[in-house]
Parts: C-alpha cells; sequence; structure tokens
C-alpha cells in the first residue's frame, strides 16, 4: 500500500474511496456490458417482473438480522 497513504487518518481514507467509487459509479456508459452481462440482466429482470414478489422493506431485514446478533 502506498505509505503516504496510509498515513491519512481513517475518516480521510474511507472518503477519498467513496469519492473514487462516486466518480466510477458516473461513469458507468464508459464500461458497456458484455453480452453475457446483459442477457444475466435481462434474465434477472424477467425472473422478478414474473415473481411478483416485490420483497422485503429494508427495515424489517435488518431488524431481523439485528434480533440474530
Amino acid at each position: 500500500m502506498n505509505a503516504k497513504l496510509h498515513e491519512l487518518p481513517l475518516a480521510e481514507r474511507i472518503r477519498l474511496v467513496e469519492d473514487l467509487w462516486d466518480s466510477i459509479a458516473s461513469d458507468q456508459k464508459a464500461l458497456p456490458l458484455t453480452p453475457e452481462q446483459q442477457a444475466e440482466l435481462d434474465r434477472r429482470l424477467d425472473a422478478y417482473a414474473n415473481d411478483g414478489d416485490p420483497g422485503r422493506l429494508a427495515e424489517d431485514v435488518i431488524a431481523d438480522i439485528r434480533t440474530r446478533l
């Protein structure tokens, strides 16, 4: 690891990672999907549409996880 990065406080390193990830997310079209990835996304979207199950609220899932810890 770059020694200068390791010298930064943890909060600053986390902020840098978040900024880097945001910059990657904003350039999503720069990396087009492969045909296989597109086919998989289409398959998953079709399965979701056919399933009809909207899933669970995040708050409910988190509450369940917390009760198991």
